[in-house]
């Protein structure tokens, strides 16, 4: 087995690996909540980490069972990935920064969820197969899913009065609210802006694959 076929199988397995424990500590963590309001899973997945976090162990488990297949290295795959280290990085930053300690989950499925799971989407970003270089012009693809998120979040507070985090209660006035969503997508573009930055880095062991052409 040549050096690129170990990097490669390693990238699968540990992918795959990751993407499956993550999808089990939601799921457990999720059974924590009978009988309250988080065990409705449009609160549970309300939560802009627990939603990021089942987006990217899922692309996770994909990317990983299919690592070797040119199919894992298509240009929506590698965009969605990308995507997924600029959510996972501000789930990382936001959390750990501006918000420690603050949920009400276990300490270990915090730190699993707001710091392991960055720190290895980030890592795989870097050093894992499948990386490609990406088009300046795509770099707006980082914004859609915050958008409709926070879209989603903002009507249900609108309406039925359940949002995930105070500073998007309804009841702060909606100058706060646009404060506080413009700063939140400022903030991913800027991210993703150095996500597609390292996209032109070298990788660990080339590839040899064309990477899609800069615009």
């Amino acid at each position: 087995m040549s050096t690129l076929q170990t990097h490669v199988k390693f990238w699968q397995i540990a992918r795959v690996v990751v993407g499956a424990a993550v999808l089990v500590v939601l799921a457990y963590t999720y059974s924590l909540g009978a009988g309250t309001a988080e065990r409705n899973p449009f609160n549970y997945f309300g939560y802009f980490t627990n939603l990021t976090a089942l987006l990217t162990a899922s692309l996770l488990v994909v990317a990983g069972t299919f690592g070797a297949t040119r199919w894992a290295r298509h240009d929506g795959i590698v965009v969605a990935r990308a995507v997924s280290t600029t959510c996972m990085v501000i789930v990382g930053v936001i959390y750990n920064t501006l918000v420690p300690g603050t949920g009400s989950a276990p300490a270990w499925v915090s730190v699993t969820l707001h710091l392991v799971l960055p720190a290895f989407i980030v890592l795989d970003w870097i050093a894992g197969p499948g990386r490609r270089t990406l088009p300046w012009s795509r770099v707006w693809w980082v914004l859609p899913y915050p958008i409709a998120w926070a879209a989603v979040v903002l009507l249900r507070g609108a309406t039925d009065g359940w949002v995930p985090y105070g500073f998007l209660l309804p009841s702060r006035g909606w100058v706060s609210l646009v404060v506080h969503v413009a700063g939140l997508l400022a903030a991913l573009t800027a991210v993703g802006v150095l996500v597609w930055w390292t996209s032109r880095l070298p990788q660990v062991i080339s590839e040899e694959q064309p990477g899609l052409t800069p615009s």
